[in-house]
């Protein structure tokens, strides 16, 4: 069979049926019942990691191995996968991730947030707001929010324990008296059912808020750091915070040069060797969807516009 033949056609399609040689999804079944069992603790005990026996995987650590087990662990045969890599559908990761799941199991993939039942994300939450059924997976580099401020794995896993997060607060206090704003604007620490302090993975603070009730099952994997956790859908994410001083996200006075979208969260980028920037939109499927509405508006406009013409045109009497 050739390589090439289950990967995905130009308008997404694939031929359901996986590359000879793999277990679907490619880990055994044995190893994906463990990883299920690991999340089911995680979500019943949210925003807490849960060791898992994390396996080798046919990339490097650090390409997202945490959630693409994850993911091999709760796909199936009908799931449509949606990946993206900073909100983009094309970028290196996210292609050659979703070329894998459709090599290894077959499935269908897509490139819209409405139409995926599983999206594994990098460090983006979609623009689209996600519902009930679906399953977001997000790739974990470091999973422990405390590890800037105490190094050591055993002392963590005690304030944890202890629910002694005084030392996040110090730190988000100092960065305010000596900063003037909070100086984190990516991986921002939430806490999780009033309970936990848990890492977002290194979204923009801009994605904090969608976290928070999020009707999709929220799901954490951190392959080089063996940790699961996990955020039940309709669960409370609150980003820590002072009374006197509340949590913000980032604002632009700038529009998306494709789509004039002022709500999302933009990339900026250099266009010439002069210093020139335009601003985009990092979800490009939001930004897609934005392009078409715009498009539909102005062809509306336009329709309107020549009926007006032709009403007037046709109700005007002519004069001989």
């Amino acid at each position: 069979m050739s390589n090439n033949q289950n990967l995905e056609s130009s308008n997404g399609k694939v031929n359901n049926s996986p590359e000879n040689g793999f277990n679907f999804a490619y880990l055994d079944e044995q190893t994906k019942r463990s990883i299920r069992r690991t999340l089911l603790k995680a979500v019943a005990i949210p925003g807490h990691q849960i060791p898992f026996s994390s396996r080798e995987m046919p990339m490097s650590y650090g390409w997202g191995t945490g959630g693409i087990q994850v993911t091999a662990s709760i796909i199936g045969k009908k799931d449509i996968l949606k990946v993206i890599d900073q909100g983009a559908d094309d970028t290196t990761n996210a292609v050659n991730i979703r070329r894998f799941f459709v090599k290894v199991c077959g499935i269908e993939t897509t490139e819209k947030t409405t139409e995926a039942t599983i999206i594994q994300t990098r460090h983006r939450i979609p623009e689209t707001p996600l519902q009930e059924g679906q399953i977001i997976v997000y790739q974990v580099p470091i999973p422990e929010p405390l590890r800037w401020l105490e190094s050591s794995e055993i002392e963590t896993r005690k304030m944890h324990a202890l629910e002694d997060y005084g030392a996040m607060y110090v730190k988000l206090y100092e960065d305010i008296t000596r900063l003037g704003d909070f100086a984190t604007t990516h991986d921002y620490p939430v806490m999780v059912n009033d309970r936990y302090i848990m890492s977002p993975t290194p979204i923009p603070r801009f994605d904090n808020p969608k976290m928070n009730y999020l009707p999709a099952l929220q799901l954490f994997g951190a392959g080089r750091e063996k940790r699961i956790y996990a955020i039940p859908p309709y669960t409370q994410v609150k980003s820590l915070d002072f009374e006197d001083y509340p949590f913000t996200v980032e604002k632009w006075d700038k529009a998306c040069e494709f789509c004039g979208s002022t709500e999302s969260f933009l990339d900026e980028i250099l266009i010439d060797d002069l210093g020139n920037k335009m601003w985009v939109c990092s979800d490009t499927d939001y930004c897609h969807q934005q392009q078409v509405k715009l498009e539909e508006g102005r062809s509306k406009k336009e329709e309107g516009k020549r009926k007006k013409w032709m009403g007037v045109v046709f109700d005007t009497p002519l004069r001989l």
